[in-house]
């Protein structure tokens, strides 16, 4: 009997394929074979990713621990990883991905009405139901980010993901030989900058520099924008307080060694000399 294969057949199959395309090829090829081969031999790929929709997907990406791509010697995939790949084999509407990424925000505000009324109520139960479902959502939200950056055009990439670089919850990253901590804004920066990500090699992106050359985009605002320029004024008062005390330290020191009392004299004695020319 044969061995039992995951739902990956069409999206995989070298002879054709006649799904949704991105960027007009197979959207799995945007895997690299190697790590494609891990992913459809892998026992989370054939357990838990058979016959997941995108509904059915988003439940399995609440479950995630950590992101990642490859771990151990021989290269495992991650679940993470996994679920990227799926991501692409099913190609989402953007309203969906949308649903992924800032699902934690529309939770995380109705959570907050919620421990509002009940901070009303004389309780700080709302406090620790908020800080449990915001971070619940996080790695989907990462996973969707991910998926973004793989599928979606330059323009659309910076516009969605720029604002998640004020997201600075932690995240739990599997390397190779362990596990290390990031941050949703460090992995963010990551799409947005490098080539490689979770072991996966990111198709060339133009510069956000030049996207702003050619008005396809608006100069970025730094959230911390106001808060620079006011440790910049602080920078410049400190400055001219600094040279203000270095100029009365330098006239005391003078008035102590003499130098403005000879100075006095030799004015008079050019006033005097003046005086006595006019006569």
């Amino acid at each position: 009997m044969a061995a039992h294969q995951a739902d990956a057949k069409a999206a995989l199959d070298e002879r054709g394929y006649s799904g949704a395309t991105i960027k007009g090829q197979n959207p799995a090829l945007l895997f690299e074979k190697a790590v494609r081969d891990r992913i459809t031999e892998s026992y989370y790929w054939k357990e838990q990713c058979f016959g997941l929709n995108a509904a059915t997907l988003c439940d399995r990406a609440l479950e995630l621990g950590f992101i990642g791509g490859t771990y151990g010697g021989q290269g495992k995939p991650t679940p993470f990883l996994c679920l990227a790949f799926k991501l692409l084999t099913l190609v989402p509407e953007k309203e969906i991905v949308l649903a992924y990424l800032n699902w934690p925000g529309d939770e995380e505000g109705e959570e907050g009405e919620e421990g509002e009324q009940k901070e009303e109520e004389g309780g700080a139960e709302g406090r620790e139901d908020e800080k449990s479902v915001k971070g619940e959502f996080k790695y989907l939200r990462a996973l969707a980010a991910f998926y973004i950056r793989l599928a979606w055009e330059p323009v659309e990439i910076f516009t969605t993901l720029e604002p998640l670089l004020a997201d600075y919850r932690k995240l739990k990253r599997r390397m190779r030989d362990g596990f290390v901590l990031t941050y949703m804004d460090q992995f963010v920066d990551d799409l947005l900058t490098k080539d490689r990500v979770c072991a996966t090699s990111l198709w060339k992106m133009p510069s956000r520099a030049l996207l702003e050359d050619l008005e396809l985009l608006d100069p970025r605002v730094s959230p911390l924008g106001e808060e620079v320029e006011m440790l910049d004024d602080d920078d410049e008062e400190g400055d001219m307080q600094r040279d203000r005390e270095d100029g009365e330290e330098r006239e005391r020191e003078r008035e102590e060694s003499g130098e403005v009392e000879d100075e006095d004299i030799k004015h008079k004695r050019r006033r005097s000399r003046s005086l006595s020319g006019d006569e």
